[in-house]
């Protein structure tokens, strides 16, 4: 993939160095934590600004490993749920933090923020800290950065072929504005939707789809309806939109190949993360800085639609580093950290959506132009408690909170990934995720 963002993912990726230490096991010193985080933007930028600041604040060393998302999932899944230890704070997202505090693996950390003068709680947006508490109404993670789902276009290419987009788009207006503009230069493409296999990455936004087409992975007394025609209608529009106006290589396109592919003006839309804003503002590497507008994620059958996620900063109880690990997360989600990377990065790249405070910063408004306060609508609109046309047996806007969602989604989306290429049917892929949808709703029936 072409591009400095992916160059720099790879490149971190593989090396899994940062703040002064090797990625992996690290040292034996007392001042040194081994961090797990997925190989996002923002991550690449908190391991630039490790050793200048927060090393050199504290004598903490942070050895980091970094892994694409799927990746990260297995890994920091396996090292939490079997006690292994072999990290002491990782980045993992709501969902993980709500069934791994349940399970007594996670260190609260609402007794370490609280006891910092300068941390502000408070501050923290109600929609993503609610998420990351336990019924103690403790924080169980702290957010590293937060988002909602919105609609990325190029402006310049709708303008030039004289079209409008919508403030609050509906998906058949996507779909056809997406057959205007493939083609309006060469090699470019409608849109760009994920297709790459993962209930975290093709369910993130597809699940959306669903919601709002009225369709939902199972109703409040657990029936599957995984093939049902609303659920069908979505994965069908879905899966047809990508075939005849979506990015090449699809069924291998997650977060970051249609943040490449929007960044280097390959694709003319992109629906998906609003944390994906601030990088394609980045002129160290992206072309269409300036070129991009932002509206709501699109509808069908409901007012709203987009998601609600946040990467966070957890602390296994297995670590036996709690006072390191915990200034760690505290300083990556500190107001002072923001401060950091707008300073020494640029105010377009500080990780938001978890404060309310950020939205109020001078520079970060400056910044953050059209995508700034858009971004704090759609996390302040979503409902994760209600965000389809029917009530719904747990709490989450793209996933359902069991532990079976994890390998159900992933299931579904290899099969439904597979129709994209032609190795199958929407119809197969979804009747085939039926049945593993039953039998996960055995287990919660009648309770």
């Amino acid at each position: 993939m072409a591009g400095a963002i992916t160059t720099a993912l790879v490149t971190t990726a593989c090396a899994g160095a940062g703040g002064g230490g090797a990625g992996g096991g690290g040292d034996s010193d007392e001042e040194s934590i081994n961090v797990l985080m997925v190989g996002n933007p923002q991550m690449v930028d908190i391991q630039e600004l490790t050793a200048d600041t927060f090393t050199k604040d504290t004598g903490i060393k942070v050895n980091y490993t970094v892994l694409p998302e799927n990746q990260l999932r297995d890994k920091v899944t396996q090292d939490v749920a079997s006690q292994a230890g072999q990290y002491d704070i990782a980045s993992v997202g709501a969902y993980e933090t709500a069934l791994w505090q349940k399970n007594g693996w996670l260190h609260e950390m609402s007794s370490f923020a609280d006891a910092d003068s300068t941390y502000d709680s408070a501050d923290l947006l109600a929609p993503v800290a609610d998420s990351l508490k336990g019924e103690d109404g403790k924080l169980y993670a702290l957010p590293f950065y937060g988002e909602s789902s919105f609609l990325m276009y190029r402006k310049d290419i709708f303008e030039k072929e004289g079209l409008k987009m919508p403030d609050k788009p509906t998906w058949d207006e996507v779909a056809k504005l997406a057959a205007e503009v493939d083609g309006a230069e060469p090699g470019m493409k409608g849109i760009c939707l994920r297709g790459l296999p993962g209930w975290g990455e093709m369910f993130a936004p597809l699940t959306t789809v669903v919601n709002t087409f009225g369709g939902t992975w199972f109703t409040q007394d657990w029936q599957a309806q995984v093939n049902s025609p609303e659920f069908t209608e979505a994965v069908d529009f879905y899966v047809k939109l990508i075939r005849e106006h979506g990015e090449e290589g699809a069924a291998s396109a997650g977060f970051t190949e249609c943040l490449n592919a929007m960044s280097q003006s390959k694709v003319a839309m992109w629906y998906d993360a609003t944390s994906a804003a601030g990088s394609l503002e980045n002129p160290e590497s992206s072309k269409v800085v300036g070129k991009v507008g932002y509206a709501y994620a699109p509808v069908k059958e409901t007012e709203y639609s987009g998601w609600l996620w946040s990467w966070n900063w957890v602390m296994p109880k297995t670590t036996k580093k709690t006072d390191a690990a915990s200034k760690f997360a505290l300083w990556a989600t500190s107001k002072e950290y923001e401060k950091t990377v707008g300073e020494k990065l640029g105010w377009s790249r500080v990780p938001s959506g978890k404060r309310a405070s950020t939205y109020e910063l001078a520079e970060y408004k400056e910044a953050s132009g059209d995508f700034g306060a858009l971004t704090l609508e759609s996390i302040q609109n979503t409902d994760p408690t209600n965000p389809g046309v029917q009530p719904r047996p747990t709490v989450g806007v793209q996933y359902v909170t069991i532990p079976e969602f994890q390998d159900l989604g992933t299931k579904v989306s290899q099969s439904i990934s597979a129709a994209l290429t032609g190795s199958g049917t929407v119809k197969e892929a979804l009747d085939s995720g039926q049945k593993e949808a039953e039998e996960v709703a055995k287990n919660y029936q009648g309770k």
